[in-house]
Formats: C-alpha cells, structure tokens, sequence
C-alpha cells in the first residue's frame, strides 16, 4: 500500500465526523480502549497533558508544546483536524510522522478495523498514542476531538488537564445550554489531577468545581493568578503585557501568533507551565519566551489569523462557531484597511444565522464552500445572509471565491477567509 492509498483505505472504511456530523461520533470509550489494549495500551508508556475546550485548545496545544520544546523536551503533539495534511494530527518536535508508520500501523490494524468498525477518529488516536509510546516522547499534548467525557482521548492519565474555555458549538452533541457543554469537557478531570481552567463563566464555574471534587482534583482559575493588563501589535507578532497577581510582576511576551484572542489563550499556558514547575519540569523564563515567540517555527501550527500574501493582504483564521466569530469581528476593529473583503463557508450544523449577524454590513462577501458533504450549499448560505443584509455571491470553492476577490481588491484591501478549518484547509497558497 501507499500512502495515498492508506489514506483512501481510512477515509472510505471509517466514518468521519468531518464528513457525515454526528453520525460518526462513538458515545463512549469501548473502541478506542479495544484499540489500545491490542497494541498493549501505549497510552500508558508516555507522560501526557490533556486540553479541551470550545475555541483556543489548538492554540494552547501548540503554544504548551512549543515551551516544552524549547526546554529541551521531546514532545508528541496530537491534534484535529488538519489542515493539508493528515499526518498533521500526530508531531513530534514539530516533525509530522511518517508516510511508512501511517501505512503499517494502518495494515497491522486491518483485521481490528474490520472486527471493531471503529470511527476514523477512534483509529487516529490510536495511531498517534502507538507513535508517541515508540518514540519515548517525554511528554504527549493531547487535545480533544470534541467534548471530553466521551472524547476518544479520554483514556489517558495526564500530568495536567486542561479546559481553554466554553461557549456554544455542537449543541446537538454536547448540549444546548453552557451548563451541559462544560459538564462534557469537565470530564477530562481525573482523580487527584491538577485541572486548569481558562475562562470560567457564572455559569460554567459550579459545574467544574462539582467535577473537580468529586474527583478530588485540584482545581485551577487560571484568571485569578494571571491577566492581561495590556497588548500591542509588533509587526507580525503580538506584543502582550501580563500581570502574575500574586507577585504583583509584570512581564512582557511576544507572541508568534497575530489574533488578540490569543490574550485569552496565553493564560491558561502559564498556569500550566507553573504547575508543570510545581512538579518538576524544567522549564525557565526563557524558554516560555522562546516557546511563545516562535511557535509557529516549532509546531508548524497555522490558521490562526495568519496572513498568507500581501498586496491585498490575505488573513485565513479557522474560527468556525459563534464565538470564533466574534473574536474575529473585534480584530477587524483594530485593523486599518480600504475595503473588507471576507469569504466565508459554514458546516450545517453551525449557528449560522447568529454567525452571520455579528459580521460587518460594509465587507464584500463571497460565499461558498468546503467540499465535504456537510458543508451548506454556496447558494443556501448566501440566502441566509441577504436575511442578514450582507452582501455578495456564491461561488462554488474558495479557491475560485478567492480569485474574484482578488480581482476586485486594490492593495490596501483586506481579504479574510473564515467560517469553517475545512474552507481554510482547500486554500491553495
């Protein structure tokens, strides 16, 4: 077999979340532990940190992993979805794995696959949990699919758990209210395990601190003993002031990555690395500098507002729900540019019109779509925009939105593509 040919193997045997919703999602552990115990649970051969949350737990994966990177740490990386490439979900040291150990884990797994009929999901955890116990990383980041209770991920021990932040995204899944989508991602709390939380609401805060004791876990605020008291932009970084409230200090980061709600994402990485501390790692201000400046060299982590031309300016951002949504509209405001062109595609089961509503009146718009079968049609996202009075057209791919708008756009215009990872993932550049 070849790699493409693995690749098509998995894509056509496993059910994909990206492809068909939640129709592939497996409510609870069976498979992935199934999968594990045939491999003689490598999950249990490597140190680990868990991360979930509604937006941010890729940027806080990436920005953690590049700290412990930069402290001389061998570190697996696994994340979802990718962007252009599948090996992207499992790194090590920023290096995706290998072409040869995705085709031979994939056949050594053929004969489970066909008993066990897990989902593509399932079998890429187990894939990345196998890489990461061969290579003897010191330490395994480990982001949620989606939720945490029931997330495939959910059979690891870590050194820390970890939730960014909740807000409302795949409500038919996790539930309609704050309240029942922080009881999902709470589940990621084990026994006697420092949990940090990012961003805690009125509503959301009982709920963790009811599943931290009972699981007797220490739990962590990470508001209270870190903010941001102020942030600037430097060129191509972002230049941030945060204040450690019990040593009243303040130090400066400049951070490799360019959107403000990485000012949210910055907190709970530094209560992180402070527990870490707490438990021995070595890692020193310097390489929290290192990690932070340079974490996109490090992890190869992209799609968070990150400019791919100039002359018009073109920013792609994966913010794909309500709040990612918001975020990028309170960028835009502190941006200067001629006119705002902005291409834009959503999956089905988005809260579109709401989406739709907080974006600027005065932008150019293109609609369009990922080609998966979830992605809503060009013309029935354009319909529901004019609902919105924005105005545009529908064009069938990003690629062909983007060359209109690229037509259209003088060069201190600004082009953003955003809606959905799967629209950001077919920009050719």
């Amino acid at each position: 077999m070849t790699y493409a040919d693995t690749l098509k193997y998995l894509y056509k045997q496993l059910p994909m979340f990206s492809h068909i919703g939640s129709d592939a999602y497996k409510k609870d552990l069976t498979h992935t532990r199934k999968l594990c115990a045939y491999l003689n649970n490598p999950q249990t051969k490597f140190k680990s940190i868990h991360i979930a949350g509604t937006n941010g737990k890729g940027s806080v994966s990436h920005i953690l992993a590049a700290i412990l990177q930069s402290a001389g740490y061998t570190v697996g990386l696994y994340t979802s979805p990718h962007l252009k490439d599948f090996r992207e979900r499992i790194k090590i040291n920023g290096e995706m794995c290998s072409e040869k150990f995705v085709i031979d884990f994939t056949i050594k797994m053929m004969e489970q696959i066909k008993i066990l009929q897990p989902s593509f999901f399932e079998i890429t955890v187990a894939m990345a949990f196998e890489f990461f116990a061969e290579q003897k990383v010191d330490i395994a980041v480990i982001e949620t699919g989606l939720g945490g209770r029931l997330d495939s991920t959910n059979i690891i021990l870590p050194e820390l758990s970890i939730i960014s932040n909740i807000s409302f995204d795949h409500v038919n899944i996790l539930g309609d209210t704050l309240e029942k989508i922080a009881f999902e991602k709470a589940g990621i709390i084990k026994s006697n395990t420092p949990a940090i939380i990012g961003e805690a609401l009125p509503e959301t805060k009982p709920v963790f601190e009811a599943a931290a004791k009972e699981k007797n876990a220490p739990l962590i605020f990470a508001q209270e003993n870190f903010y941001v008291q102020d942030f600037s932009y430097q060129h191509d970084f972002l230049n941030v002031e945060v204040v450690v409230v019990k040593k009243n200090e303040h130090h400066n980061y400049i951070v490799g990555l360019t959107g403000i709600y990485q000012t949210k994402n910055i907190i709970p990485v530094l209560e992180t690395v402070h527990q870490l501390q707490l438990k021995n790692w070595k890692i020193n201000q310097h390489h929290v500098e290192d990690g932070l400046k340079r974490v996109k060299q490090l992890t190869g982590l992209h799609g968070r507002w990150e400019k791919i031309s100039n002359n018009p300016t073109v920013i792609i951002d994966v913010a794909h729900n309500v709040d990612g949504i918001k975020q990028i509209t309170e960028q835009l405001e502190l941006l200067a540019y001629r006119q705002l062109h902005i291409i834009i595609g959503f999956v089905k089961d988005k809260d579109i019109t709401h989406a739709l509503s907080l974006l600027p009146l005065t932008a150019t718009y293109y609609f369009t779509k990922s080609q998966i079968p979830r992605a809503l049609p060009e013309h029935d996202l354009a319909a529901l925009a004019t609902q919105q009075h924005l105005k545009g057209k529908a064009f069938p791919d990003v690629n062909t939105a983007l060359q209109d708008a690229r037509s259209h756009a003088s060069k201190d215009d600004l082009i953003l593509i955003c809606g959905s990872v799967f629209l950001v993932a077919e920009v050719n550049y």
